[in-house]
């Protein structure tokens, strides 16, 4: 009963966020800080802001173009050669882990997660850079590991996702989900995204992406990330609001 009553006090912390957020369209910039109930035992990571924007780049439809945008996360796995030494001497096959880091040789534990590949090749340049005298790495994808995310709403099949990297985009979340419902509200659909202390949302007209071409209406997803689509009909608080109550336990338990 006790467990029960924190999630539920965590579901509560991002609802109220949430439902500033729709309530004040207008505050579009500004970010909505999530005030804790009284003696509640919220954990130091929590979310407590709403925060329209962020990091949420265009899905691109040229798969040369994936690595550009394309960020590391658990499960990678990569090829670190440094250029100009013995065959060898760079580091194959390192996997990043649950946590986020690789373990190297000399390096030692470096977190890679969330960085771009020219971003990770620079951490790397400088960590190694204390052992070598200007260290030039090439820094070579092997395999990426899997993909989840968290469709929920007025989709097929609402739940957790796997995406494969070259399919991981909120256009490709909702379909792999059975796509909208009729009562759906594909004007409407929010994509939500945690860092930090911080839920960053995007809103996105599915109809026009699809009816329109309108590429701008479909983003990139992370690992972890949230898809919801509303229903036609509006914001109901017991049938469109009350699922906000599991989706902290739900997004940790991706991440995590």
């Amino acid at each position: 009963m006790t467990c029960r009553k924190k999630i539920a006090g965590l579901g509560t912390l991002m609802l109220a966020g949430y439902i500033g957020m729709i309530a004040q369209p207008t505050a579009a910039h500004a970010a909505e800080t999530i005030a804790a109930e009284p003696g509640s035992t919220a954990s130091v990571d929590q979310p407590r802001r709403v925060v329209e924007g962020g990091d949420f780049k265009t899905a691109t439809l040229q798969s040369d173009r994936l690595l550009e945008t394309y960020r590391l996360t658990k499960y990678d796995v990569v090829d670190i050669q440094i250029i100009g030494f013995p065959e060898g001497t760079g580091m194959s096959d390192i996997m990043i882990g649950p946590d986020g880091y690789v373990q190297l040789p000399y390096a030692g534990s470096v977190k890679l997660a969330g960085l771009t590949l020219e971003e990770a090749k620079q951490v790397l340049t400088e960590k190694l850079g204390v052992y070598l005298r200007f260290p030039d790495i090439s820094l070579i994808m092997k395999t990426y590991g899997p993909r989840k995310v968290y469709v929920m709403g007025e989709v097929g099949t609402p739940g957790i996702h796997e995406l494969s990297v070259d399919n991981l985009n909120a256009y490709a979340a909702i379909s792999s989900a059975g796509g909208i419902k009729r009562r759906g509200r594909s004007t409407q659909v929010q994509v939500l995204r945690v860092v930090g202390d911080t839920m960053y949302y995007k809103k996105l007209n599915i109809k026009n992406y699809i009816k329109k071409h309108d590429l701008t209406q479909n983003v990139v997803l992370q690992d972890g990330d949230i898809v919801y689509v509303p229903r036609s009909n509006g914001i109901k608080v017991d049938e469109d609001i009350l699922p906000y109550v599991n989706i902290w336990t739900m997004y940790k338990a991706i991440k995590d």
